[in-house]
């Protein structure tokens, strides 16, 4: 499964064949590899997915956020904890695969080792309208 799951994003990302800008904020890098319109509605509205590659570096944690669609990520290479709405965190080490539901609060994204950077491939379903991929959660958590 984790193998399909990765030929799915590697064909998506070849047949799409586009570069976009990078992004980067405290430790943790966001880069576009790909996006194409599909059939799909989501919630009503006409879809899109994007995949894109995240980069945390050692001991740093991503911004507290929400996505406009379901996300669906492979961790390429060292481990991820993830901390999605009020449920504890969990983490995520090389091969495995992790699911975040429309709008819930990515409330912790965070590379747990000390040494070694964390790699993972995320497919974000949404609508083709959506102004962001995600959506920095203002509040205190």
């Amino acid at each position: 499964m984790r193998y399909l799951l990765l030929l799915m994003l590697v064909g998506v990302s070849a047949a799409v064949g586009y570069a976009a800008g990078n992004s980067e904020h405290q430790g943790e890098r966001v880069k576009l590899i790909g996006g194409q319109d599909i059939q799909e509605k989501l919630d009503g509205s006409e879809a899109h997915v994007s995949v894109v590659e995240v980069t945390i570096a050692p001991g740093e944690n991503g911004m507290p956020h929400r996505h406009p669609g379901p996300v669906f990520g492979y961790v390429l290479e060292g481990d991820y904890e993830l901390g999605v709405d009020d449920q504890p965190t969990q983490v995520f080490h090389t091969g495995e695969t992790f699911y975040e539901p429309t709008g819930c609060l990515h409330r912790v994204s965070k590379n747990p080792s000390t040494d070694k950077p964390t790699r993972l491939i995320a497919v974000v379903v949404h609508p083709r309208d959506a102004k962001e991929l995600a959506v920095p959660d203002a509040k205190k958590h």
